[in-house]
């Protein structure tokens, strides 16, 4: 929700400032892990040392009531994950991103019994051992998996009908450790979420049709799994972004660029309708669109020194420093070509620091 409610500001934000139409569309980038693993660590084992089994049945449960108008019922429900479904999730998710040279899996519990968590974490001794007989440089242990289900019924007038949801939070830990060394080198927690819902003609019903403690706990321990990779390993994400289109002839024939992915022409023609204008709204439009076409090109430095000169015109057409020094602080309906220029900037800024972190994790490739 936080997600979409950022990018309507930002659309919105765009509408109001703009000196002509906006287009949208989404980009591919990757992000550096949490973990910098050192290029000679190539072969890896995923250990199940989670103090658990296969017992789906729910840890604790609360009776929540009605928290919500509409609401008929609410309860939340905790488990531990099956053991073994998240450790040949984990293990298979790493595999697949061939990140490392090897990656061996040892799903047979090291635990037994439920432990603390303090009392799971492997000796230097167990590590020595571990890393010897699987013939692997380090270990990767998946440690817990805490599950909480929130299930919610409720009557929808709309559809004269009675609506589950099993909104579920899944909670792995993961411990990397290294042999000859004392503790593990990192412990990491994540964190993710899943849904289920499911509609009926009464309560009963819709809970008949929800999913069974069984194949929530296999699902969830299943999803554990990417869920910690994300932390341990770089990874791709999805963005929005935007940029302003016809007002010139230079700017419509940039979007066509766009369009055939062609950014460097994109470019050229972005510099034309910049280097047209003295200043106002269609320079700064034009600088906004080349931080984002050398943004496209991973020239990162380049598209903040764009972004840079974007933000600056914003300043002098919102008048942001006058309405500083008469108001205090300016509400952002007041500056919007200012506001714009400013999100887009942070997003720079935040992904000019992972870059430089990604290239460093991704040195082993080279």
């Amino acid at each position: 929700m936080a997600k979409y409610i950022y990018h309507l500001f930002l659309l919105c934000t765009l509408l109001l400032s703009s000196c002509q139409s906006v287009e949208q569309f989404s980009i591919d980038y990757m992000l550096p892990a949490e973990v910098s693993f050192p290029s000679a660590l190539k072969r890896v084992a995923v250990v199940n040392n989670m103090p658990g089994g296969t017992d789906s049945r729910p840890i604790h449960e609360e009776n929540n009531g009605n928290a919500e108008e509409m609401e008929i019922a609410r309860t939340t429900r905790y488990y531990y994950g099956n053991a073994q479904i998240a450790t040949e999730s984990l293990a298979e998710a790493i595999a697949d991103e061939n990140y490392f040279d090897e990656v061996v899996i040892c799903d047979s519990a090291l635990q037994t019994g439920y432990v603390t968590s303090e009392e799971a974490v492997l000796s230097t001794e167990e590590v020595n051992e571990l890393t010897q007989r699987l013939d692997v440089d380090f270990l990767i242990a998946l440690e817990n998996v805490q599950l909480k289900a929130v299930e919610k019924v409720e009557y929808d007038p709309m559809y004269n009908a009675y609506l589950g949801t099993i909104d579920l939070n899944v909670y792995p830990t993961v411990r990397v450790y290294l042999p000859r060394r004392k503790g593990p080198m990192v412990s990491l927690t994540g964190n993710d979420s899943i849904y289920w819902e499911a509609y009926g003609g009464s309560v009963a019903h819709v809970r008949s049709r929800l999913i069974s403690d069984s194949n929530l706990v296999k699902e969830a321990s299943e999803f554990a799994g990417s869920v910690s990779t994300k932390q341990l390993l770089p990874y791709w994400k999805t963005a929005t972004r935007y940029y302003f289109s016809g007002g010139s002839v230079n700017m419509r024939d940039a979007a066509i660029f766009v369009r055939e992915n062609n950014w460097e022409k994109a470019i050229e023609q972005w510099k034309l309708a910049y280097q047209a204008k003295a200043k106002g709204k269609p320079k700064m439009c034009a600088a906004y669109n080349l931080a984002l076409g050398y943004e496209m090109q991973d020239s990162i430095g380049e598209a903040l020194e764009w972004i840079k000169k974007a933000e600056d015109l914003a300043m002098e057409i919102d008048k942001v420093n006058e309405k500083k020094s008469t108001k205090g602080e300016v509400d952002a309906a007041d500056v919007p070509n200012y506001v714009m220029t400013r999100i887009y900037a942070t997003e720079l800024e935040r992904r000019r620091g992972e870059v430089s972190l990604l290239n460093m994790q991704m040195e082993r490739f080279e």
